[in-house]
């Protein structure tokens, strides 16, 4: 059997302010196609379908879109909810939609209930596990901590139990969205740790074929058994480097997985993080490749450009956003902020606090006179107030 694992579409998000909605309907296009080329018989959707709890009409709007296409091609779609989803309002209407070939799994109640598909080989079940927050299901667990572990294992212990009640050679599929030990974080997922342990054990998905995962965005595998599709799409600088992809999984007859193929998403613009001095990031031509690319720009200047944004834009106009690390920043000495100011003049203190903030170099002459300047307009104007009392 052939399952198409994708998860974290987080439909409704932007990239740095960027309107990411037609590069998602533009994946939506490809999951469809890719469906029909490969002839897939069910389709994975591990969690973070939305953004957020409340997504914009627009994004509703092209799950909706999603939903039909997928119930068109007749093909199974068991889809959870993740931690960015309001698995309630996701959930609305599962049964009706479950009709139609669309499996809504958003109540932890109804973990062990599978979808179970047959081929020439025998049943599959496929679980759907949503994304269980701690404090929320422990007492429907019955589970003494409140942690991840806890109750993604007593989880996985009753789709175990409702596993061995299915004839022999049942194959097993879970769907899921947590941390597992071993996988790789980026800047765009959000935190999901409780009580300083957000990680589990692969281990925890012992005695299942696949676990198919969603919540870290970069396509690993944890094991053969194991793995994340990651996003379609790249949410943070950090993912400059993924290889946008969802895995085409075959499972064989006493379910071995015969084959595990990444299958690459459409990719709307390259990103690049670069680092330098100004004038040599707009001079360089080993950079020419990046000049379409949405790009994070640090500079190393030892003092703050003039107009940096606006003469980045002239070589790279997608800049999104920029940062400032400059060589030769002071490091801090670890005295109090009493001891840093003991002995030094209003004006010594202000020129520290310019040099600060835009990240190392004094002010020069010309700026110390406007400061000289205001310290001297503010001294004028106490000493005429107090000559009025």
């Amino acid at each position: 059997m052939k399952f198409l694992h994708t998860s974290d579409w987080h439909l409704g998000r932007a990239f740095h302010r960027v309107n990411l909605l037609g590069a998602q309907a533009a994946f939506v296009d490809h999951l469809v196609e890719t469906v029909r080329a490969h002839e897939v018989d069910a389709v994975l959707v591990a969690g973070d379908v939305y953004d957020r709890a409340v997504p914009p009409l627009p994004a509703v709007e092209l799950y909706d879109r999603a939903l039909h296409r997928l119930a068109e091609l007749r093909v199974p779609t068991v889809m959870i909810s993740g931690n960015h989803d309001s698995a309630r309002r996701l959930g609305v209407g599962a049964g009706l939609i479950g009709r139609a070939g669309i499996h809504l799994r958003t109540d932890p109640a109804g973990c062990a209930d599978p979808v179970v598909l047959a081929d020439v080989h025998g049943d599959v079940a496929l679980y759907g596990l949503p994304y269980l927050e701690p404090a929320l299901v422990k007492d429907q667990f019955s589970t003494q901590r409140v942690s991840h572990e806890a109750v993604l294992g007593a989880a996985m212990d009753r789709i175990r139990a409702d596993l061995a009640t299915r004839p022999p050679g049942t194959r097993s599929v879970v769907l899921a969205h947590a941390f597992v030990t071993g996988g790789q974080a980026s800047d765009s997922e959000r935190d999901i740790s409780v009580g300083g342990v957000e990680a589990v054990p692969a281990s925890v998905f012992d005695g299942v074929d696949y676990a198919a995962l969603g919540h870290l965005h970069g396509c690993q595998t944890i094991n053969e058994r194991v793995r994340y599709s990651g996003s379609p799409l790249a949410y943070s600088f950090s993912e400059a480097d993924h290889r946008k992809t969802m895995w085409l999984i075959e499972l064989g007859a006493r379910g071995e997985i015969v084959t595990a193929e990444r299958i690459d998403t459409p990719v709307p613009r390259a990103l690049a993080r670069l680092r330098g001095r100004l004038d040599d990031l707009l001079s360089d031509p080993a950079h020419a490749v990046h000049e379409d690319a949405w790009v994070e720009a640090t500079l190393t200047d030892p003092v703050r450009p003039d107009d940096p944004m606006a003469r980045l834009a002239t070589r790279f106009p997608y800049t999104l956003t920029l940062a400032f690390d400059p060589e030769g920043r002071r490091e801090e000495t670890g005295a109090s902020y009493a001891q840093r100011l003991r002995g030094r003049t209003d004006q010594q203190i202000a020129e520290d606090f310019v040099a600060h903030v835009r990240g190392g170099g004094l002010p020069d002459e010309a700026e110390r006179a406007v400061l000289q300047g205001a310290f001297d307009e503010v001294r004028a104007d106490d000493s005429v107030r107090e000559n009025h009392r």
